[in-house]
């Protein structure tokens, strides 16, 4: 049960900065398995050779795809050279899906190539198909959608509103007039609750997509920009029978300014997209047995899967990286931890943390005995902030296990303690649902959401190896930290700040129970 703190410390958030001192040292500590694991993930990084392997050779891991299955093996393999033991549990199914070649090109008014990406699990087109691009006019009514319905056979719809700008908001908001900034979020909000009012003349956001499937289009196309240069978001689509593309905001506006002025564009689409049936999906759990509490457990984690438009860099490329350094770190550095030390390589968190949730429910003993999770979910930076979500007992054990950390990552991390519960929706959130300890390492936000996260610009380049290597060897200090000490986390839980006018704290987060398959 969940119990109610009135004390400064329960009820007040509390931030400790670790800033370094004109007199710290680079190790506070002579600690030789901290200088040991310094030497292993900083100075002989492997790091640019995993992301090589796993982000450039195998690619983007989508769920269900042989890609993520190849990148299961991957790790696999990894950890059997490296003297980990390591397994892949199944935990339920999923539809596989397989892309190939995507062409989408415009042949009138002009002839021009188009940025565009499959929707993923959008079936293909058998070949070529060409067709004219419309959208919703602006008088469509449910009295006449059954009529322009009877007119889409064999064209291209377009979905939703056109951006009237595809320029980044920080140069916008930089460089233009405050009232052109104005201006432009305003007719943003307008043309998207315009063309859902004359979408939901066909029916709500459940129902539009099939009925306008059902009319015979050849395909569906959307875009959904991400606020920077040259890149948008791309996920999934439940059409069955008619393509259903991304296409870049320019692209779109293109498409739709033609369209509306009356040189009505025709596109030609060829895409290449195999559904593969019912597969069985797996977390793949590393694991070094605790010579003293093999009971009690810390746990690494980071999702292995991503979304299929890039390569899946910095979700979660980077944090699948950190976690598999860490290991072969801990390996070489402390080879017979006190505590048994796991690390998971989870599968479909972008379905809806699937594989760590999974785990949990799989696995009450791990949740009964952990000592402390720590999980890794964005990688573009190094880490920034430590939370101790909502758990008392971690204003008594971060800080002890930061303090044999080398400054130069140090000084750079701010602790959050008890903490608010700021960030939700990642794997941590499997565990700390279930009010066993579990904390999220993180790095900086902003770039991460604009530029990289879901989207078609995910890719190598993105990595800072520098912080990225700094990130693996933390990780490997506090799961060494957490395995040596002494006391056992404490799970009481502080107050949360609420949310509404009455003062009262929010109440913990309840587990959801693991979606096993897709149906």
């Amino acid at each position: 049960m969940q119990k109610l703190y009135t004390s400064l410390f329960a009820a007040v958030l509390v931030v400790i900065s670790l800033s370094a001192s004109a007199t710290a040292q680079t190790f506070p500590t002579d600690d030789p398995v901290i200088k040991k694991m310094w030497e292993l993930g900083v100075e002989n990084s492997q790091t640019p050779v995993l992301a090589h392997e796993l982000i450039d050779v195998i690619g983007p891991r989508l769920s269900g795809s042989t890609n993520l299955a190849a990148a299961q093996e991957w790790v696999l393999g990894k950890y059997a050279s490296w003297g980990v033991s390591a397994q892949k549990e199944e935990y339920g199914t999923w539809n596989a899906w397989e892309a190939g070649i995507l062409h989408v090109d415009m042949l009138e008014p002009r002839v021009s190539t188009l940025e565009a990406e499959l929707l993923a699990w959008s079936p293909g087109t058998d070949g070529p198909v060409s067709g004219e691009v419309v959208f919703p006019p602006a008088n469509l009514t449910e009295e006449n959608a059954a009529a322009w319905l009877s007119t889409l056979k064999g064209k291209f719809v377009m979905m939703n509103a056109p951006e009237s700008m595809c320029r980044a908001s920080q140069e916008l908001e930089k460089y233009a007039r405050p009232e052109t900034v104005t201006k432009l979020a305003e007719q943003r909000r307008a043309a998207a609750i315009d063309w859902n009012t004359r979408l939901s003349a066909v029916g709500d956001f459940r129902t539009r997509d099939a009925t306008i499937e059902e009319a015979g289009v050849a395909g569906m196309l959307t875009s959904r920009w991400s606020g920077g240069w040259g890149v948008n978001k791309v996920f999934s689509t439940s059409a069955k029978t008619a393509v259903a593309l991304d296409i870049s905001c320019e692209d779109y506006g293109l498409l739709y300014r033609l369209a509306e002025s009356g040189n009505t564009p025709t596109i030609r689409v060829n895409a290449e997209a195999r559904a593969l049936g019912v597969v069985p999906q797996f977390n793949v759990v590393g694991r070094i047995e605790g010579s003293e509490k093999p009971n009690e457990y810390v746990l690494l984690g980071a999702h292995l899967d991503s979304w299929h438009a890039a390569t899946g860099a910095t979700d979660n490329g980077t944090g699948t990286i950190t976690m598999l350094e860490a290991m072969r770190i801990l390996k070489t550095a402390y080879p017979n931890p006190k505590r048994t030390i796991l690390v998971g390589h989870w599968g479909s968190e972008e379905q809806g943390t699937i594989g760590s949730s999974a785990f949990r429910e799989d696995h009450p003993e791990v949740m009964e005995g952990l000592q402390a999770a720590f999980n890794q979910d964005n990688g573009t930076w190094r880490f920034e902030r430590i939370e101790g979500q909502g758990y008392l007992g971690a204003a008594a054990h971060i800080p002890q296990w930061m303090n044999v950390v080398p400054t130069e990552i140090s000084s750079h991390i701010t602790l959050e303690l008890p903490g608010a519960q700021n960030n939700t929706g990642s794997d941590h959130s499997s565990f700390v649902c279930a009010q066993a300890p579990s904390f999220r390492l993180q790095s900086p936000y902003d770039e991460y959401r604009q530029y990289t996260w879901h989207t078609n610009r995910d890719t190598y380049d993105k990595i800072v190896f520098d912080d990225l290597s700094e990130n693996a060897t933390l990780a490997a200090m506090l799961a060494y930290m957490a395995s040596e000490d002494p006391v056992k986390m404490d799970r009481s839980l502080a107050n949360l700040p609420g949310t509404g006018r009455d003062g009262q704290p929010r109440t913990w987060p309840t587990c959801r129970p693991a979606r096993r398959s897709a149906q």
